[in-house]
């Protein structure tokens, strides 16, 4: 078995060592440039994302899987890894976080790139092309499942299974911690963000919160992450917003404990076709939650249906601002969400359930296309 990543890719990741626990044949990879990854000039990325997409297709053709799961890879890697695999008949189980072309008709639009419509509409047939190819596919919402359709690709080979969690490697700690006596945290409130943040997610809200709070001493708006809106927010200092890079995952658990009240943010153009995986973090660690994302998106409905915090549109600072403030002074109202998260996580991130079902989709995948190798060898 073989986990590939991008390590030169700037981005937060989970566990990528191996365990002690992991079996005997488990190997875990990262494949690197030896230069930086182009994440902010649309030319360059698409360079380096093909490059990548040849590193991976090369790694891939050398392991010889029986079955391939891809998730997170772009469309102009994944075209490269598709191609070299249908060559050695190893059947790919498509895992869909994202519709990755709509996000790109998005960021193109925003940035008026000169024939944008028909760049994006590449994009799309592309990832059409590569959905209805893949020996199944595996979203992580439901409200994937209507453009699957209209796009063609069999429902006999979809599936649903939600993102989850490491619940064990999250627990709900304690406040005061390591992590937050180093950060000097302990005792305080702290609304926390960790992860990825772009121009996109509008971090100006978490400027709106720090300000908000400026006379309350005991409070902190903290962001563990890196990229463009930590930049901004780096730029737009305030004496009670703290941007610190983002942290190992070995701290994490102690990172998110030192939070009172843990935020997400996700802007109104990543609709529904956007899932963050924090809020499923954000749940293990059994904090209260604060998300400005839109009522439709999965998250939100998770956060909303089990009382695990409270959830405002992305456009409006002052119901952000006015929900933290409630979250602020009704220790009770933190505690009953808190409790919620946790609960809502340890009922649904059955790592064991998951597996089983996963191990079913990779099987089924597996003899589908051995009986389809067998057939093609028939025909004369």
């Amino acid at each position: 078995m073989l986990h590939l990543y991008f390590d030169s890719f700037q981005s937060p990741r989970g566990n990528v060592e191996r365990l002690p626990g992991d079996p005997a044949n488990f190997v875990v990879e990262g494949l690197k440039f030896d230069r930086p990854f182009e994440k902010y000039n649309l030319v360059r990325r698409r360079l380096h994302e093909a490059r990548y997409g040849r590193l991976a297709a090369e790694r891939i053709a050398a392991f010889r899987p029986d079955v391939l799961v891809a998730s997170n890879t772009p469309i102009d890697a994944e075209n490269i890894i598709h191609r070299r695999l249908r060559e050695l008949g190893v059947p790919i189980v498509f895992w869909l976080q994202d519709i990755y072309s709509i996000a790109m008709r998005s960021i193109l639009r925003r940035k008026s790139i000169p024939f944008a419509g028909l760049i994006a509409n590449w994009y799309e047939r592309a990832e059409r092309r590569l959905l209805r190819e893949s020996g199944a596919v595996v979203s992580i919402s439901p409200d994937f499942e209507p453009i699957l359709q209209r796009w063609g690709v069999d429902s006999r080979r979809t599936f649903t299974i939600e993102n989850w969690a490491p619940l064990d490697e999250v627990p709900a700690g304690q406040q005061d911690n390591p992590w937050s006596r180093r950060w000097n945290l302990a005792g305080k409130f702290v609304f926390l963000y960790s992860g990825t943040i772009g121009m996109k997610h509008n971090p100006a809200m978490l400027v709106s919160l720090a300000d908000a709070f400026a006379e309350r001493p005991d409070v902190e708006v903290v962001v563990m992450s890196e990229g463009l809106g930590a930049e901004w927010l780096r730029q737009n200092p305030r004496p009670n917003l703290r941007v610190l890079p983002l942290q190992p995952f070995r701290d994490l658990p102690d990172a998110l404990a030192s939070a009172s009240v843990l935020v997400a943010l996700l802007g109104r153009e990543s609709g529904e076709f956007s899932v963050p995986s924090k809020v499923l973090t954000y749940h293990c660690a059994g904090r209260a939650l604060l998300l400005a994302v839109p009522s439709n998106n999965l998250a939100a409905r998770i956060v909303t249906q089990n009382s695990s915090g409270i959830v405002v549109s992305p456009d409006t600072p002052a119901e952000f601002v006015a929900a933290a403030d409630r979250l602020y002074a009704d220790s009770a109202l933190r505690r009953r969400c808190a409790e919620n998260a946790r609960h809502y996580a340890e009922e649904k991130f059955d790592i064991g359930r998951i597996g089983t079902q996963f191990e079913n989709i990779l099987e089924g995948a597996r003899c589908t296309a051995g009986r389809a190798a067998r057939y093609d060898r028939r025909i004369p």
